[in-house]
């Protein structure tokens, strides 16, 4: 049978159908820092959109279209639900926007940064409010104990 005959996908056209990104059902809060963060992604998402539409035939990168038509909405959401909390007087326990530092039973010590969901990166050592490790720690002092992952954990130092 020739080629000719058989059916390709339209892979193009797979991809320019892309869910939209989930929104979270908690509140959107958000430090000065991570409204920045909504904010930068909001205008990249703009310039894509524009770049998107300024590519010439839309049909022909239908993906790019519909990434940027995506993220616009989602960052627009985002920074329409923002709630910008600001750094107070800190009154001795755990608060949204602080780092804290905890001691493990093994002895290792971590710091954490406590923060909104779009700002939360682990890896450079932030985590979410709604995080099981955030909701553990919030509203505790230094002395108190919470339980991470099943284990106790100390808190050694807020700020």
């Amino acid at each position: 049978m020739s080629v000719a005959f058989t059916r390709e996908e339209d892979y193009e056209s797979t991809a320019a159908d892309l869910p939209d990104r989930p929104i979270s059902p908690h509140p959107n809060l958000v430090t000065p820092e991570g409204l920045a963060l909504i904010e930068a992604a909001l205008a990249e998402a703009r310039a894509a959109m524009t770049s998107a539409k300024s590519g010439g035939d839309v049909s022909a990168d239908r993906t790019a279209m519909a990434r940027a038509t995506r993220d616009l909405r989602y960052w627009s959401q985002r920074r329409a639900t923002a709630q910008l909390v600001e750094h107070g007087e800190n009154d001795g326990t755990l608060r949204f926007g602080e780092a804290v530092t905890i001691e493990r039973e093994d002895g290792r010590r971590q710091t954490w940064r406590i923060v909104g969901e779009d700002e939360a990166d682990p890896a450079k050592g932030s985590v979410s409010w709604i995080s099981p490790l955030g909701q553990a720690l919030l509203g505790k002092a230094v002395g108190d104990e919470a339980v991470v992952a099943g284990a106790s954990v100390e808190i050694v130092a807020i700020g």
